[in-house]
């Protein structure tokens, strides 16, 4: 198996960014299946990266989002409520 620089697969995944896996893969004479792991890689990375919402952010969102569910709930209300009222009137 052979190795590869951090900087050579860094150049690479940038190719392969703007040209596609596959041409990068040609061009540069190494296997698709490479780059591909490379990308999935970095991926993987970067997801591990994501900031994590500290307690306060995380009480915000949820109050945030609670109020939302109240008012899809009010939404609802009102539609059922509406539904019931124009099925009154087709049953005349």
């Amino acid at each position: 198996m052979k190795k590869y620089s951090k900087e050579f697969k860094e150049e690479a995944l940038k190719l392969s960014d703007e040209i596609g896996v596959k041409k990068a893969a040609s061009q540069l004479g190494i296997q698709y299946y490479t780059i591909s792991d490379w990308r999935k890689k970095r991926k993987t990375a970067e997801a591990a990266l994501k900031p994590v919402l500290t307690d306060d952010e995380l009480r915000i969102r949820n109050r945030e989002l609670e109020r939302e569910i109240a008012e899809l709930q009010r939404a609802n209300d009102i539609l059922k409520d509406a539904l019931g009222f124009f099925a009154k009137d087709r049953k005349k």
